[in-house]
């Protein structure tokens, strides 16, 4: 799945990202480890991985972020 960067904090190393459809879901420090990523820029599209999560982030759980990559 796609979305885009909207938040990012270097020390706690976790954000947020938006859908496509403007939802806002967050991440924690192990989805970003996951990705292999050392910085995240908002703005920047990504890849997302998710799994079932809790009704207030969207249902999801984001597991991996990655750069999106053409």
């Amino acid at each position: 799945m796609q979305a885009t960067a909207y938040t990012y904090d270097p020390e706690t190393r976790s954000g947020s990202v938006l859908l496509d459809d403007g939802t806002p879901v967050e991440f924690g420090a192990d989805a970003f480890d996951a990705g292999g990523l050392l910085l995240l820029r908002p703005g920047q599209r990504v890849r997302i991985e998710t799994e079932a999560g809790p009704a207030g982030n969207a249902g999801l759980r984001i597991t991996l972020v990655t750069l999106q990559t053409l």
